[in-house]
Formats: structure tokens, C-alpha cells, sequence
């Protein structure tokens, strides 16, 4: 429902400007691509034996980029636009009068370095699920590592968007180790092409920093961004990327923070905390609505800890 048939792109949402908070700012326009979000859902389609939809976003994806791969955007629209500057119609009076109403999204020009880890996990499932491998895709691919060798240690904007200073986001790290693995896994199966000893080092180069860097040893928990004290979670992706095993103390530290401090009382879970009226760590005032996903993602590292009960 969220395809468009002509191109195969796959847009977040069909909706603009449903807000957070009611009267709140939290206002977006979801009618793109985001590549994070295309990926996860095309990462469902070749699990569920959906490969003719994959392939056709595989192919929206290499005609989005294959001009400029270097300049690699977050977002595009349907038919691959990279041009998708905010606007606020200050005529129009908003949901609930919930105010600014826009169009178009700022973030397209953010850097979100978790963006290639997603990316770089679609090639390689497209591999492991039988999608024939083509020169393009593993250009992609090479183009994609280039650029997280390049940037990984810059601070970004992250998986939520902050409009507020970058910063060195724990989960953000996390997803570049994973773009580096998928494509260390993708050469080693004979599936793609590049650098492989030096890609190895990378991996256990940008492993080592967000270990040391981004772990609360006193709370026994991973942090939202190196040297903060904010939980997000998004670090429950440590689980799923592979990270750290299950069993790692780390891990289920994190999970168990995550579970006290971001649950709501009607047991759903937040992305990260919020300040109300004050400016929160996402330089923006107002709360946040629990984020559906963020629970699926919770139950799934419960399962994964061994704690199935709690995850049903």
C-alpha cells in the first residue's frame, strides 16, 4: 500500500503534519523514501517471500543514487527527487490546531550514518534470500563503505532526526559497524568485491570506540550518545545487528535500562525521554507519542536474552 507501482519506491507514510503532541510542533512530512524505512520494509518482503517487490525497491534504490553516490541522501521522493525543502502553510489551521502544517523535510539534508548500515543489511539479505547479484549493487555497496570509512567518526543527526547540535550517536556507530560487516560477510561469500583485510580492521576499529565510548559502566548500560546519560531505543539494535551476543552482560544491562526507563504506563515504549515545554536533547520543545516499532524491538531483545515470557 505504501509502493509506488511506476518506480518501486516505498514512502514512510502517506500522511503530513500528524502531530506528536496535540498542539504541539512535532509536525512531519513522512510522503518519502526514507532508505532506513525502505530497507526495513524490503528486509519483510524477502523474508516473506515477497521478491519481486524487493528487487523492484533494489532497483528504485540503485536509479535514486547511481548519479551522485557519493552524495547519498536519507530521503528521496518517489521517483528518486532530491530536492525536498521544508515549507510551513501557515494558511492552513493544522490537526487539533496543531501548527505548523508542512511540506517537504529538512532531515533529507541531514547526515545519518545508521542509514548505511540499513542499506548494506538489505544487500546482503538480498544475497542470502537468492536475488541474483548484479556489478551495480556491488558498486553500491563499495561506494556505501567508502563513505562510513570516510565519516563514521563525525558526529550525526541519528536515526530520529534531532534538530538540535549533532552528536555522537551510540546506535549510529552501531549501525556503520554493521554496514562494514554485511559487506566483510557479502566479499567473504563470494558475493561482492573490495578491500576485505582493511574493511576487517575498520569493523573492529569503529567496535572498539563505541565500546569504550559509548558504555555507562556505573548505570551498566549503553548510553544514547557518547559521554550522555540519555537512554534511546534504538540501542535495542545492538541485539539484532549482532553486535554483541545475547548473553553479553552489556546487552542485557542495556535492555533492562530501556525497559525501566523509556516504558510507558500502558506498556509501550518511548524513543528517548522528553523535556515537556523545555528544549529537550532533540533541540525541540514538546513530548513525544510511544513509538509502536520501539516495542516490537524490545520484545524481540527480550526473546533474544531468554526472557520469552516477558516478550509474549
Amino acid at each position: 500500500a505504501l509502493t509506488y507501482a511506476p518506480t518501486g519506491g516505498i514512502v514512510a507514510a502517506p500522511t503530513t503534519s500528524l502531530p506528536e503532541d496535540i498542539g504541539g510542533v512535532r509536525n512531519w512530512d513522512y510522503r518519502y523514501v526514507w532508505l532506513r524505512d525502505a530497507a526495513l520494509g524490503m528486509s519483510s518482503l524477502l523474508r516473506t517471500g515477497f521478491h519481486e517487490e524487493a528487487r523492484a525497491w533494489r532497483e528504485w534504490l540503485l536509479r535514486a543514487i547511481a548519479g551522485d553516490p557519493e552524495n547519498l541522501q536519507i530521503m528521496y521522493g518517489v521517483a528518486g527527487e532530491r530536492d525536498l525543502k521544508e515549507a510551513e502553510l501557515h494558511w492552513l489551521p493544522g490537526y487539533e490546531a496543531s501548527l505548523p502544517v508542512r511540506i517537504g523535510n529538512g532531515a533529507a539534508q541531514q547526515l545519518q550514518l545508521d542509514v548505511y548500515g540499513e542499506v548494506a543489511e538489505v544487500l546482503y539479505l538480498s544475497a542470502q534470500y537468492g536475488l541474483a547479484p548484479d556489478k551495480d549493487s556491488s558498486r553500491l555497496l563499495g561506494h556505501l563503505i567508502h563513505h562510513v570509512e570516510t565519516h563514521w567518526t563525525e558526529p550525526d543527526e541519528g536515526i530520529w532526526e534531532i534538530r538540535g547540535p549533532r552528536r555522537h550517536f551510540v546506535h549510529s556507530k552501531v549501525m556503520a559497524w554493521a554496514a562494514v560487516d554485511r559487506a566483510v560477510r557479502l566479499i567473504e561469500a563470494g558475493h561482492a568485491h573490495g578491500p576485505v583485510d582493511r574493511w576487517r580492521r575498520l569493523r573492529t576499529a569503529i567496535h572498539d570506540d563505541v565500546c569504550a565510548k559509548g558504555f555507562d559502566h556505573a548505570r551498566n548500560t549503553f548510553t544514547q550518545s557518547y559521554g550522555s546519560a540519555e537512554l534511546d531505543a534504538a540501542l535495542l539494535m545492538i541485539l539484532q545487528t549482532g553486535f554483541l551476543p545475547p548473553d553479553d552482560k552489556r546487552v542485557i544491562g542495556t535492555v533492562e535500562a530501556i525497559q525501566r526507563e523509556l516504558s510507558t504506563e500502558d506498556g509501550f515504549l518511548l524513543r528517548y525521554p522528553t523535556s515537556g515545554a523545555r528544549t529537550g536533547v532533540d533541540g525541540l520543545p514538546g513530548d513525544e507519542g510511544e513509538f509502536l516499532v520501539c516495542s516490537f524491538w524490545l520484545a524481540d531483545a527480550l526473546a533474544k536474552v531468554g526472557r520469552a515470557d516477558e516478550a509474549f
